[in-house]
């Protein structure tokens, strides 16, 4: 038997093959042995393109699960199955990285953590937009205190006309909303990470169907199914932390904006500034002047792990395995994504009820 770490799959639709498994397959010290998805031919399929010679099969990942030689499972399902199967697998013995967000409510997120705790198992979420070039510099000078206090965010996942058509995007029941679930879970997370700040106090939220029951809507792929679109079009949140910070959290796969930008963060400190509006751009005072500094990318940047490419997700999956391997510190811990989770689901419970939500 091979002496790598060997993993398994479970759920081998658009986030397995658009990331999860591209990702895993450059990382040489593990391998694919187990694919599991509830139509058979994706797993089949998977399991021939990126899987070893010898690997199985499954349509029950509970099956998966079974096999003792299987020493980290991707969670790679829709919302709604995200925390049952992460538990199952972390009792069953395994490291889990489970893709965003942790899960549909908060309660199933802290079930979640509870489990990883438990069972002493590494549990991560997968927020790649941490590991772009310009969220590793911010987060460096956030961490150098070159921004002082942050006291005011803006969270920003802005789409003009881009609803995803496929998948179960559109269905409520198996992913728990529309855009601020879907993409505005990597904008607050990547805002929360660089205020360093997990004690929000105080939320209100508003939701939008205004363009949802639309045709010819010159979306981005294709025009949607008015009948099947269950959730909403755009979201938006109005946050107050513990310590007073503000953070404001907006998201939408369709609205009538001309300038989009997604999985983004503004924030501003006493010391200085920044935002992502035009590239990362980072404001303060100099010299009695008001001075604007825009970093290269272009320019190389730090190796953090030898012949890895610059892409987010091989970088967080090398992160990952990093962990489990070597026992190196998690990029995305459970507690912060838990976090992630509360702020989203008491936004929707504001924008359904109309009242404010207060936490303990």
């Amino acid at each position: 038997m091979s002496d790598k770490i060997r993993v398994g799959i479970i759920g081998c639709g658009g986030i397995a093959n658009g990331k999860h498994m591209p990702a895993i397959s450059k990382v040489k010290e593990v391998e694919m042995v187990a694919f599991c998805d509830i139509i058979e031919e994706r797993a089949i399929e998977a399991a021939k393109k990126y899987g070893t010679p010898d690997a199985k099969v499954y349509t029950d990942y509970k099956e998966l699960l079974k096999d003792e030689s299987i020493v980290t499972v991707h969670v790679c399902t829709p919302n709604r199955s995200h925390s049952f199967i992460t538990i199952d697998a972390l009792e069953a013995g395994k490291h889990v990285m489970c893709e965003k967000p942790m899960a549909k409510t908060y309660a199933e997120a802290k079930a979640m953590y509870e489990a990883s705790v438990r069972t002493g198992k590494k549990l991560t979420i997968g927020y790649q937009s941490r590991w772009r070039g310009d969220s590793l510099y911010l987060k460096q000078c956030c961490e150098n205190d070159e921004l002082g206090e942050i006291y005011y965010a803006r969270a920003i996942a802005i789409r003009r006309r881009a609803v995803p058509t496929w998948g179960v995007f559109l269905n409520e029941e198996e992913q728990g909303g529309g855009p601020l679930i879907d993409i505005g879970t990597h904008a607050l997370d990547l805002t929360l990470w660089m205020m360093n700040n997990y004690k929000p106090k105080m939320v209100v939220g508003t939701k939008y169907k205004k363009l949802g029951d639309q045709k010819n809507t010159a979306n981005a792929w294709g025009d949607w199914d008015p009948e099947k679109y269950t959730v909403e079009d755009s979201a938006f949140g109005f946050v107050v932390m513990e310590n007073g910070a503000t953070v404001s959290v907006e998201s939408s796969w369709a609205i009538n904006i001309a300038d989009p930008n997604e999985a983004i963060t503004l924030i501003a400190g006493d010391k200085g500034g920044a935002d992502m509006l035009d590239g990362l751009r980072l404001n303060y005072v100099k010299n009695g002047r008001q001075v604007i500094e825009k970093p290269d990318f272009k320019a190389g940047g730090v190796a953090f792990y030898d012949g890895a490419s610059s892409d987010p997700s091989e970088l967080e999956c090398r992160a990952f395995y990093d962990a489990v391997i070597n026992g190196a510190e998690l990029s995305t811990k459970p507690e912060q994504a838990m976090v992630v989770t509360q702020i989203l689901e008491a936004i929707y419970k504001s924008a359904e009820t109309g009242k404010p939500v207060y936490f303990d």
